[in-house]
């Protein structure tokens, strides 16, 4: 089996009009949940969250109303998952700073479970979605055929930067 980080592009889905293949839906995929799940996972969210609030005294951070806004519950979902790993999952080789990464993390997200209009303790409505401008769609496939960050010839950065080195040693002086 060959290592993702040899072949970072077969990470991503293949191209429009190709069938890839179908994982099964992970377990906090809030989309692929049904109704009777998400309602469970979101109160077993509730509860961590509840304690994340208390323990960390992220009382001023996360706003009562953290479950009401899809960025924030996406965000508390990733810690969540991860803070399961970390200090239920299996302990190894390499994960000796585990629990201090996670709390790194932690305060890395704090500034993006943060919502102003909320601060108040009064939920407050995110603003509606700007919809696109007509012809959106079309600029960006044109965008796609005749650009030169999506047409030019495939080099890796470091390729270039030795060719230059080289060939300015190897130039007369």
């Amino acid at each position: 089996m060959s290592d993702p980080l040899d072949d970072p592009a077969a990470l991503w889905p293949a191209s429009p009009g190709a069938t890839p293949p179908q994982p099964e839906p992970q377990r906090w995929v809030w989309a692929a949940m049904e109704p009777p799940e998400r309602r469970a996972r979101l109160r077993e969210l509730a509860v961590w969250v509840t304690w994340l609030r208390t323990t960390f005294e992220l009382h001023n951070q996360i706003p009562h109303c953290w479950y009401r806004h899809s960025p924030v519950v996406e965000h508390l979902t990733a810690l969540y998952a991860g803070w399961l790993r970390t200090y239920a999952g299996e302990q190894g080789a390499g994960r000796e700073l585990a629990e201090a990464d996670w709390i790194n993390t932690l305060h890395n997200f704090t500034p993006r479970l943060q919502l102003a209009a909320c601060a108040t303790g009064r939920h407050q409505e995110p603003p509606p979605l700007v919809p696109p401008p007509p012809g959106s769609d079309e600029a960006f496939e044109v965008f796609l055929v005749t650009s030169d960050a999506t047409t030019a010839g495939a080099q890796h950065p470091a390729a270039a930067e030795l060719q230059r080195r080289m060939a300015a040693f190897e130039a007369p002086l």
